[in-house]
């Protein structure tokens, strides 16, 4: 059985050698050499035996570090779900459904970060290089200074972006991209591992901000292992149904800014409009107030966000009712049903119930029950509320009616739209109503009660 190797190391710099001796050769300190423990006990090929390594800088937590410079893009949208702008040597992973707009945003944040003065460069793995610019002649980008190319081996990316050190580079996607060390089809679990952790450590060691696009599942995760999400900095979903012009950009993780941003952008013949006042925008096209119908004032990430809300019930032809959902949790109406049911006596047995959110909007947060609720028993006793009216607020089980966070957000931007009432729930912080009917509500029986009448 082979005998195991006695290190030694100096106390004072480190240097490692095979024997003790009264003086360190390396820093010249005297009784500064021990015997090292192993750092770990187990079989030679599979722990970490006896060898050190390298001591790792440690700094208390008090100490200042100066924020990372940031490089604004002038599409504000954009800027705001980065966190106020793209940060050096970041890994960014954009997911979005087939034909979203995904490369077109791309394209264009390329061409304006060009314009900024960074080196920028766009490796297409999925399409040509022909067709990538005729995208960018009909967007009007093609005199800008954006290096294209188009190839789908790691190992040619890596040695081209290591000789030409670009500070942005855009990888479309990162399912086409494959390494020769990886015994596997490209878009694999271990090929979208490898390319993703091998980009990411390009970015770090380099200084280089890297966008990886990411293709998405039927069910809308991001494709492949969900270590990728962990390994890069930010992740952004791009969102927006195929009816609607208008497209989400959303921050699900963000190390350096706020997670749940969300930018607004309106599609259009030459290309992505950023939508500056997105509440204006969602609820344009709302008309004459109908039974059915209400203004739910919402908050995506720091933004105050106003939409539609629109529900339908009518009597079932079946023996078993609908329940259907766009853009909302399909349990939470479930919950909000059985709460109306139990706790105010309103029955929704034998109806088909429909909810949708105008505008391609996906809500998410548990304020908007007190507007599902309205709009379900609009729907149902067909009466309108008034059309100068918001209603937020988050139903407990029990029928109670919580406050929620940022109420007077909320209230200056229905304000700021024309909005002249409010209904909200009791307590939490009260924020400024000047110039707007605020009425709160202490649970969903006596909102029942007022509004509608019944209870």
């Amino acid at each position: 059985m082979a005998k195991p190797v006695t290190t030694f190391s100096c106390n004072e710099c480190g240097a490692i050698t095979s024997k003790w001796s009264g003086r360190c050769e390396a820093c010249g300190a005297w009784n500064s050499i021990s015997e090292d423990v192993p750092l770990s006990a187990g079989p030679k090929g599979n722990s970490l035996g006896a060898l050190r390594g390298k001591r790792v800088a440690l700094s208390d937590l008090s100490d200042a570090e100066t924020p990372p410079p940031r490089t604004a893009s002038g599409m504000d949208e954009l800027d705001r779900v980065l966190g106020g702008g793209l940060v050096p040597a970041s890994a960014i992973l954009v997911g979005g459904d087939p034909g979203i707009g995904k490369s077109t945003l791309l394209l264009q944040a390329a061409a304006a970060f060009a314009g900024k003065g960074l080196k920028t460069f766009y490796i297409s793995g999925e399409e040509a290089s022909a067709q990538v610019r005729m995208r960018a002649a009909r967007l009007g980008l093609q005199d800008a200074s954006v290096k294209l190319g188009a190839d789908t081996s790691l190992r040619n990316i890596l040695t081209t972006l290591d000789e030409q050190r670009p500070d942005l580079v855009i990888i479309d996607s990162i399912q086409t991209m494959w390494s020769d060390t990886v015994d596997s089809a490209p878009g694999s679990v271990s090929q979208v591992r490898a390319a993703c952790h091998e980009l990411t450590t390009f970015a770090k060691t380099r200084g280089a901000s890297v966008v990886l696009v990411g293709h998405v599942t039927k069910e809308g995760q991001i494709a492949g292992p969900r270590v990728v999400e962990h390994m890069v900095d930010t992740v952004l979903y791009f969102e927006g149904e195929r009816g609607h012009q208008f497209r989400i950009l959303r921050a699900v993780k963000n190390r350096f800014g706020p997670a749940d941003e969300i930018g607004v952008f309106e599609m259009t013949g030459g290309g992505l409009a950023q939508v500056a006042n997105p509440s204006a925008l969602f609820l344009s096209e709302r008309g004459t107030p109908s039974p059915g119908s209400v203004v739910f004032a919402g908050i995506e990430g720091t933004r105050p966000v106003l939409v539609e809300v629109q529900a339908l019930v009518a009597p079932t032809p079946h023996s078993q009712a609908r329940r259907s959902v766009v853009g909302w949790d399909g349990s939470r109406l479930a919950m909000i049903l059985a709460v109306l049911e139990s706790r105010c006596g309103i029955p929704f047995a034998g109806m088909d119930v429909y909810l949708n959110v105008a505008g391609g909007m996906k809500i998410s947060e548990p304020a908007a029950d007190l507007a599902v609720a309205a709009a379900l028993l609009s729907a149902r006793e067909d009466v309108a509320l008034p059309a100068d009216t918001v209603v937020f607020g988050e139903i407990s089980l029990s029928g109670a009616l919580r406050p929620v966070g940022q109420t007077e957000n909320r209230l200056k931007e229905a304000q700021k739209l024309g909005f002249s009432s409010a209904i909200a729930p009791e307590g939490g912080k009260p924020g400024s109503s000047e110039g707007l009917k605020l009425t709160r509500m202490a649970d969903l029986t006596s909102f029942v009660g007022e509004i509608f009448g019944a209870g």
